[in-house]
């Protein structure tokens, strides 16, 4: 796809990866067969294709509307399409900058830019988010079902292991986790400490940056990570072997850090150190499979649903390892069909673009249920909540599930 440049992103860093990424589509269309959104909407401009085109057309000074700006809205960022493109499109990075370029050219309605700014102030703070959800668990019952979809019963994390061994891990608490499922750090951190690693969570690191990112508060998510960065270098100095992430949302855009930082004279070095240090749980459990054999019986669960988070499996590319480990721990994994389609949940999304979210979460459950599983597991805290205001069904993180089989 031959692209040229306007002025306004000639020769700059966000241009020119631009201009090497449209290079690289043929317009194949491959990737509309994998887009949620075009599957649901049935509109060239709501998959990958019109969406490059769009960004193509504003990238080359053409003008950018309100209804440029909704396409790229409803995008879920799931990043199917890249594992479809036969071409090694990278569409994530490309519909970011499509992002960035509209939101610097179309101001958004009141009610919109209220919400955004809310959800980018309130979602990453957890001396903010903690209470609020604490008190939506209180009187969960009396909220509507919208909002008390969002707010999960309260849940018991149980004990965080305090032995110390030679051996030590970082963990990213998250921003909404420990409030709304604690459990899943602590279980993460007790499977840990039985294989013998130390968990350890430095108390200066926070959201991750994906929320504000996403929201195109770009500066302000670029100051997340360098935060993050600042309180995660003394344990890197020390000698820390990896930093492990539960929420592989979290994950994708940890890895991503280097990138993010490429053209931060004082950062870029950490930043990339970060990122190769970074590893799904579901990257560091599979190479304790011996050990964990001998340390777990499989108890009263013995079928599952595994629905495997876009952000891992699109994202970070990672496939196969959750249901590898768990069927040699004697569950039967099954996944349902279409397991590669996003669930809706998509960060803010769920908030944002509500009725696309629900309708995707909706075909998700059906899948997942016409496996007949006791319970549904994921990797990602959004997945695992949005799923389950859907079903009846308990759904969980995976990890939790290898924390209850510990003997």
């Amino acid at each position: 796809m031959q692209t040229t440049l306007a002025e306004f992103i000639r020769n700059t860093p966000d241009g020119d990866e631009a201009q090497a990424i449209l290079g690289k589509c043929v317009h194949c269309g491959f990737c509309t067969a994998t887009c949620p959104t075009y599957q649901l909407l049935g509109d060239e401009l709501d998959g990958p294709r019109g969406r490059i085109y769009l960004i193509k057309q504003m990238v080359e000074g053409a003008p950018v509307t309100h209804l440029t700006q909704t396409h790229l809205d409803r995008c879920l960022t799931c990043r199917n399409c890249e594992t479809t493109c036969p071409s090694g499109v990278q569409y994530g990075r490309l519909v970011e900058i499509g992002r960035k370029v509209a939101e610097e050219r179309v101001s958004r309605p009141l009610g919109q830019r209220f919400v955004r700014r809310t959800l980018a102030n309130f979602l990453p703070n957890a001396r903010l988010f903690a209470p609020a959800f604490k008190l939506g668990q209180h009187v969960r019952p009396l909220l509507p079902k919208k909002l008390r979809d969002k707010v999960l019963p309260k849940q018991n994390a149980g004990v965080w292991p305090t032995r110390e061994h030679p051996r030590k891990m970082l963990m990213l608490a998250g921003c909404v986790q420990p409030a709304m499922m604690p459990n899943v750090n602590h279980a993460t951190a007790r499977v840990l400490d039985a294989l013998g690693i130390q968990p350890l969570v430095a108390a200066n690191a926070g959201c991750c940056g994906a929320i504000r990112l996403h929201l195109g508060y770009n500066d302000e998510g670029l100051n997340d990570i360098r935060r993050n960065i600042d309180a995660w270098w003394p344990y890197v100095e020390q000698g820390v072997e990896a930093l492990v992430m539960n929420a592989s949302g979290c994950g994708v855009t940890v890895k991503e850090y280097g990138y993010l930082l490429r053209d931060d004279a004082m950062y870029a070095e950490k930043a990339m150190r970060i990122s190769a240090l970074t590893r799904d749980i579901s990257e560091v459990l599979p190479e304790f499979e011996i050990e964990l054999l001998s340390m777990t019986t499989r108890g009263s669960v013995h079928t599952i649903a595994y629905h495997p988070p876009c952000t891992l499996q699109h994202g970070q590319q990672i496939r196969g390892s959750v249901e590898g480990l768990l069927s040699a721990l004697g569950i039967e994994v099954r996944l349902p069909a279409d397991s590669h389609l996003c669930c809706g949940s998509a960060g803010t999304y769920s908030v944002l673009q509500p009725t696309l979210s629900y309708k995707l979460r909706d075909q998700k459950v059906d899948k997942l249920t016409a496996t007949e599983p006791q319970m549904i597991v994921s990797g990602n805290v959004g997945c695992i909540a949005h799923l389950q205001s859907g079903t009846g069904i308990p759904v969980m993180h995976w990890v939790e599930l290898l924390d209850r089989m510990l003997n």
